[in-house]
């Protein structure tokens, strides 16, 4: 492994330290004065340390000029190309079955599962589109991360099998703040994730994949979690 791999490699688990024990705590802190604004505040926060260790990756790339291909940043061919389009296309209905579900759903009905949502659950529209952001980058710079070079730089040392096992261990551990059944869904999606990666050879059907399950979570939270306008009584 080269030395800027471990550079590299130590940034990495910097930024995923930060992220559980000082973003996270933090939001937690601020959630108990004014959630609104402690989720305004965590949005962009993980939207710069995507961004962050996204660009470690990118920048060791261009400076050892490896060829992207290395991190399957290319596009599948042939019949990979057309059941990853499929697949893709697969979880778009599924995901948006779903939603149709919730959205004709009574309100209150709705109301009841409000219990179940999550603290950093978008609710308003402002923090709906920060969500589409940081699922867009999630999305992007987590599959880049976990899936493209976790796996990439530990198969020398420990084979495809046992890099993909640990990249997927690595994310799941990063998800921790979910508690453990939500690291453990976490990991089970990670799972698929990176079988798509090796089945199809690409991050790109994952990314996808990644980035609309993510949108998915992000409107059924504020579905439920919206404030419906109260009706303005009539006058006689």
């Amino acid at each position: 492994m080269a030395l800027l791999d471990i550079l590299c490699l130590t940034l990495l688990a910097v930024w995923l330290v930060l992220d559980h024990f000082i973003v996270w705590r933090i939001f937690l802190r601020r959630s108990q004065v004014d959630q609104p604004r402690a989720r305004l505040w965590l949005y962009p926060a993980w939207v710069g340390e995507l961004w962050a260790g996204a660009a470690f990756v990118v920048s060791l790339w261009l400076y050892e000029r490896r060829p992207w291909a290395l991190l399957r940043l290319s596009v599948p061919g042939g019949w990979r190309l057309w059941i990853s389009v499929a697949l893709v296309l697969a979880v778009i209905v599924v995901l948006g079955a779903t939603i149709v579900r919730l959205a004709r759903l009574r309100r209150r009905k709705r109301v009841k599962m409000r219990a179940q949502a999550v603290a950093h659950a978008p609710h308003t529209r402002y923090e709906l589109a920060w969500w589409a952001a940081v699922s867009l980058s999630a999305g992007f710079c987590e599959e880049l991360i976990f899936r493209g070079y976790l796996i990439w730089v530990l198969r020398p040392l420990l084979g495809l099998w046992g890099a993909a096992a640990f990249s997927l261990v690595v994310f799941a551990v990063a998800h921790a703040y979910h508690g453990v059944a939500g690291a453990l869904a976490t990991g089970v999606v990670g799972g698929l994730l990176t079988l798509v990666v090796l089945i199809f050879g690409s991050l790109w059907p994952a990314v996808a994949i990644h980035l609309l399950i993510d949108l998915q979570q992000g409107f059924a939270a504020w579905l439920v979690l919206q404030k419906q306008p109260h009706p303005v009584p009539s006058s006689t």
